[in-house]
């Protein structure tokens, strides 16, 4: 429809040809009569033969006046016929009538004088009742009035979907004026929404009469042409009493508070779901470089598109590091994630890499004075204070990044490193929201990271002072070829107290020892030291192996309550015999050629330090070529198979008696312990040998 109400044809002109009538007549009923110049009823309608309650039979020919004005009104509508019949001016007026059942009832009337093509005269008259005019008007003015005083946008679109109708609500929310709406789309009025998603579901409610309800959108108009607005959009078809199509009406309300709350609702949601998973996932090892990959992963790209995790150098050395001023920060990156942004992390240092920073860096500001560095929008000429070098700088340029964010990781008042973040692909700047997520996910890891920087400060220690105190072994050595392995447990678990010993003693004779000190960590490092000193001391004086047990025993009972497992044997190539006594530990394999390799048959014994029960001593034989094997228990335990079930995969792997033993040695590591095993490994295989 156009504005004025008519239908419009396809080029925008008046529709030509038959149309379908609009129906406001048919709602107010109007009757027409026509009358000769006496006043007699010629044409007689059927409104008005419903408004008067004549048949046309009864009303023709019949004056008018008589049957259609109450008696006390006669002369006066008499007289107004005569005048309109005599001036040719209309006349128009409310008054009584009388109807047929004898009622009355109030209509308005208007009255015109008429010629024909003979010059003949005659008077039209149009009835109305006056109720349904006056509930006409009511309507009209009452609809009038919501949608003027609406504070809701409202709307009519034509059936070409142009606008013909706009209420001052939505001029407001549209920032144009009703006037540059009318004739033209939604796309045309406002370019800088998704207009057509809109045209799209009008055109669908103008085909189906299907009402759309509460439709979101989501974009800029020129009344506020800087901020992000939300509505809620519904249609509907319009249609008048007799069917016919009018076009489409269109409510639009408001809803940036709500949704900027719920868009703060659900980043306050994702915030505390990212915390959650960073507290799930950082922080399940105590491997330091896992560590920082677990929580670059967490704040990419939730947080950051970019995200590293670098430690000042000399805090991964295990000492403090404050810096002065004017001091470059050295810092090792540990960790670099990044979400499809080749040249950022390009530009980023290589995990495990030095890298040194100038003072005027932004890390080093950072990490010097322990406080976040942001940058919110990113210019030219900050590139060069972010990155370490001019190369780095082109790189991050080239990568799109627009904002920076460093925060400082700090755990037990000391600063470790920084988790370092940039955005390039996500088009927000961070604000003070990021800022506080990433200091809560920084504070959270930096506990992490320091707890497994002290741990495997602590392990690197214990294992170089068990390292140190293992044997350096000959490759022979009194009738006996040797080989052995020292394999530390998992990252995720300290080192133990597994050693083993070969010990020259006269007479070509020589004493294998293995055993493992209960515990972990440096204390039992150090327990294994003591008894590897005293057990090589006890040897010289050639004691029994039971007797030299038991002295261990006593030894071990005055180590801080220290418990130990140990076998102790001495070979004599002479006898071709093996001597072997058992403090609680796993029993010595026996291979021999021609024979499948079996476990000996000792008694098991207590472990050292239990103390009250008398060690025993087993004699077997050892000829030219039998190989006996030593070991600790992380060799074949774990939690997910019987101990049984282990050994008997041991005595498989044995079961080749020509294979060297150095590629033995590997063989059983590389298939019986596995990555996960907390406990270490001490493997001692020897071969006899003919004696010279």
């Amino acid at each position: 429809m156009s504005a004025a109400g008519a239908p419009l044809a396809g080029d925008g002109g008046p529709e030509r040809g038959p149309v379908r009538p609009s129906g406001l007549l048919d709602v107010l009923g109007v009757a027409s009569v026509v009358l000769d110049a006496e006043g007699r009823v010629v044409l007689w309608s059927p409104q008005a033969e419903e408004l008067f309650g004549y048949t046309v039979q009864e009303a023709l020919g019949q004056f008018a006046a008589r049957i259609m004005v109450h008696e006390k009104h006669l002369d006066l509508v008499v007289e107004l016929f005569a005048d309109v019949m005599r001036t040719g001016q209309s006349w128009a007026g409310a008054f009584p009538i009388r109807r047929k059942d004898g009622g009355t009832r109030l209509v308005e009337f208007r009255n015109m004088r008429l010629l024909d093509d003979q010059g003949e005269v005659f008077a039209l008259g149009l009835a109305v009742d006056q109720s349904t005019v006056r509930r006409m008007e009511q309507d009209v003015a009452l609809s009038t009035r919501i949608v003027a005083q609406s504070p809701i946008g409202l709307a009519v679109l034509d059936t070409r979907l142009r606008y013909v109708s706009v209420n001052p609500a939505l001029e407001q929310i549209n920032g144009i004026p009703a006037a540059q709406h009318l004739g033209r789309t939604v796309p045309e009025v406002l370019p800088q929404l998704d207009a057509d998603a809109i045209e799209n579901a009008a055109r669908r409610v103008l085909d189906t009469g299907q009402p759309v309800v509460d439709r979101s959108a989501v974009g800029r108009t020129p009344a506020d042409p800087d901020e992000d607005h939300a509505w809620t959009v519904s249609l509907y078809r319009l249609e008048n009493a007799l069917g016919t199509v009018l076009g489409v009406a269109m409510s639009v309300v408001d809803v940036t508070e709500q949704y900027r709350a719920s868009v703060e609702a659900e980043t306050a949601r994702r915030r505390l779901a990212l915390i959650a998973d960073a507290s799930a996932r950082i922080g399940t090892t105590l491997d330091l470089d896992r560590t920082a990959r677990e929580l670059a992963a967490v704040a990419v790209p939730e947080l950051a598109d970019v995200a590293a995790v670098d430690l000042l150098d000399s805090v991964v050395r295990g000492r403090r590091s404050t810096l002065s001023p004017g001091e470059p920060a050295v810092i090792r990156a540990l960790a670099v994630q990044g979400d499809k942004v080749p040249d950022a992390l390009r530009a980023a240092d290589p995990p495990g890499g030095l890298a040194r920073y100038a003072p005027d860096r932004l890390v080093t500001e950072c990490v010097r004075t322990a406080r976040p560095v942001m940058v919110p929008v990113v210019k030219d000429d900050d590139l060069p204070r972010i990155a370490r070098s001019p190369e780095a700088a082109e790189l991050l340029s080239r990568a799109g990044v627009h904002s920076y964010l460093a925060v400082p990781l700090i755990a037990r008042g000391e600063v470790l490193g920084a988790l370092d973040l940039k955005r390039s692909r996500n088009p927000l700047p961070f604000d003070d929201d990021d800022l506080l997520l990433a200091r809560e996910l920084a504070s959270r890891a930096a506990v992490q990271i320091d707890n497994a920087r002290w741990y495997q400060n602590a392990r690197a220690t214990a294992l170089t002072l068990q390292r140190s105190l293992l044997p350096s072994l000959p490759p022979r050595t009194g009738g006996l070829e040797l080989a052995s392995r020292y394999q530390p447990a998992g990252a995720t678990s300290e080192v133990g107290g597994d050693w083993f010993d070969v010990i020259p003693l006269a007479g070509d004779r020589t004493a294998l020892v293995v055993g493992d000190v209960m515990g972990s960590g440096i204390p039992a490092a150090a327990t294994m030291g003591r008894l590897r000193t005293a057990t090589n001391t006890l040897a010289s004086l050639n004691l029994d192996p039971a007797v030299l047990l038991d002295h261990l025993d006593r030894i071990s009972g005055d180590l801080d309550q220290a418990i130990a497992t140990c076998v102790y044997a001495v070979h004599d190539p002479g006898q071709r015999q093996c001597v072997i006594a058992n403090a609680g530990h796993l029993p010595p394999v026996r291979v021999r050629s021609g024979c499948v390799p079996e476990l000996l048959d000792l008694p098991t014994g207590v472990p050292l330090g239990v103390g009250g029960v008398a060690f025993s001593t087993t004699v077997v034989d050892l000829e030219p070529g039998d190989r006996l094997v030593f070991y600790t228990d992380g060799l074949v335990e774990t939690r997910r198979h019987p101990l049984d079930e282990r050994l008997g995969r041991l005595l498989t792997l044995l079961d080749c008696p020509d294979q060297p033993l150095e590629e033995l040695c590997d063989l059983l590591l590389r298939t019986l312990h596995e990555p996960d095993n907390f406990d270490d490994v001490a493997l001692l295989i020897a071969r006899a040998t003919t004696p010279e």
